[in-house]
């Protein structure tokens, strides 16, 4: 996405979060609203109801940007809100794909439950990754498919399961591992003591 694409939505979800702030729902409040929400969609989908999943999925997972921009918006921005956005949606993430892998194993599809555990690790590994390298002082925002793109990918897998889901869960699993490894070489360059001036 444009920086300046990037921009425009990060102003306009600032004015969102001033709206928010006003009902006295802190930007903590509304991530572990979110994380309450996303379990329900992830219990939706473990019974079976994809479509229906997907759309609660993508709802709850627009308290991902709802908390950042009210924090903003009320200047509460802390390093306490942004470690705790950043746990709350690795659990987000697991719990549907999670889900997943109760109604794969329940149905028998051995290589859905594989594409399913391999998308798992690879998302949290991609976030871990980053914040390892950051952790160095290393920035590691490359490779393909951050948070809110997988977000969208999930649910649409899900509202168009019949045709869609296992596509996306395959992709899901390669693109995301070959990301962790992506980042892995850009950590390794850049810690490259011969590279240094």
């Amino acid at each position: 996405m444009p920086d300046s694409v990037k921009r425009w939505v990060r102003g306009r979800m600032v004015s969102v979060g001033r709206v928010i702030a006003r009902t006295g729902l802190s930007a903590n409040a509304l991530t572990l609203i979110g994380l309450l929400l996303n379990i329900g969609a992830a219990a939706i989908v473990a019974a079976g109801w994809f479509v229906e999943g997907g759309i609660a999925f993508l709802i709850a997972s627009a308290f991902d940007m709802l908390d950042g921009a009210v924090a903003r918006a009320t200047n509460t921005t802390s390093r306490f809100g942004a470690f705790l956005d950043s746990v709350v949606d690795r659990y987000n993430e697991a719990a549907m794909f999670v889900a997943l892998l109760v109604v794969f194993a329940q149905r028998g599809q051995s290589d859905l439950v594989l594409a399913t555990a391999l998308a798992l690790v690879g998302s949290i590994l991609v976030s871990y990754a980053r914040a390892r390298a950051e952790g160095l002082s290393v920035d590691c925002e490359v490779g393909l498919l951050q948070r809110p793109e997988r977000v969208i990918i999930i649910a649409a897998g899900l509202i168009f399961y019949g045709f869609l889901l296992a596509p996306v869960l395959w992709g899901l699993a390669l693109v995301t591992n070959v990301t962790v490894i992506q980042r892995a070489l850009h950590v390794r360059r850049e810690l490259d003591p011969s590279r240094k001036p």
